[in-house]
């Protein structure tokens, strides 16, 4: 039923980057406490997004996030500016967590889940973004010679900043990018979702582990088939298999581009902090149609 068709660049390439995301558990609490004290926004009242389509029809995959200013419409407010109090303070937050790095890689990975101090555990997804090109800290931390592009690792970024503490706050501030999270609710007893024990990505349905990809929607398309072949983690072993194009995120751009979902828990974790690898995609497309070019 389908036909694959390989997914190049435009100067014809066809091997590109596959990393590496997941779930994360982070301890946590609703309400701010001397040992919970950094904070998971939610959406500002004040942020804004402008759909620029209707003025520029060129532009309808672009969006702006904006605040206002008197009559001024301004660029919404960068990562440092909202960790020094730029947003309102009555600002709702969605839950508070001891680490500022572990928030910045929850900030990555688009969702997880917190632990809160009876034991339960609420679920946090993507809920919106302040508008700000995302930055790696970890090529920030490899431009100045700090990790190498070999070691360069969730694991060690976080071992750089046990070394450095002095030094975290100003290598967060080199990423702009701020993400807001929602609690998401669990899903309802005997649906579909109820089935995946995942996250929801950017199509609304629960990720599958080792089964799902995040992808840049303008070059394949949400909820394609793909076949994925890259190698294991700091590995020459094969990693091949049908995948599905369920997510995005803002370090994905480009054709031959993929974030491979690890799943939940510290495992996952090690292996998609540790995922940097070449692969190549297919896109399997209903037979007797041609995807778009």
């Amino acid at each position: 039923h389908f036909t694959p068709w390989s997914v190049a660049f435009p100067d014809g390439r066809t091997t590109g980057l596959v990393t590496g995301y997941y779930e994360p558990l982070l301890v946590g609490s609703r309400s701010k406490t001397p040992a919970f004290a950094v904070p998971l926004h939610a959406p500002p009242d004040d942020l804004y997004t402008v759909e620029l389509a209707s003025l520029y029809p060129e532009l309808k995959d672009k969006r702006v996030r904006a605040r206002v200013e008197g009559r001024r419409v301004l660029p919404y407010w960068t990562r440092a500016e909202i960790e020094r109090g730029a947003i309102p303070a009555d600002a709702a937050v969605v839950a508070y967590v001891a680490d500022p790095l572990d928030a910045a890689f929850l900030q990555i990975q688009g969702s997880g889940r917190v632990e809160l101090p009876d034991g339960r555990v609420m679920r946090v997804g993507y809920a919106d973004q302040n508008g700000h090109p995302f930055r790696s800290i970890g090529r920030v931390l490899i431009d100045r010679g700090e990790l190498t592009r070999d070691n360069a690792s969730m694991q060690s970024i976080k071992a750089w900043a046990r070394r450095n503490p002095d030094k975290l706050e100003a290598l967060l501030d080199e990423n702009p990018s701020y993400v807001f999270f929602r609690e998401v609710p669990p899903p309802a007893p005997g649906t579909i979702d109820a089935t995946i024990d995942g996250p929801y990505g950017s199509l609304g349905v629960p990720l599958l582990a080792e089964r799902a990809i995040a992808v840049d929607a303008r070059a394949i398309p949400l909820g394609a088939p793909v076949f994925l072949a890259t190698t294991w983690p700091l590995s020459d072993t094969k990693l091949e298999r049908l995948v599905m194009a369920q997510d995005t995120g803002g370090a994905i751009r480009g054709s031959v581009r993929a974030d491979y979902f690890w799943g939940f828990g510290d495992e996952a974790g090690r292996e998609a902090g540790r995922m940097r690898q070449d692969g190549s995609l297919w896109l399997l497309w209903p037979v007797g149609r041609t995807p778009r070019r």
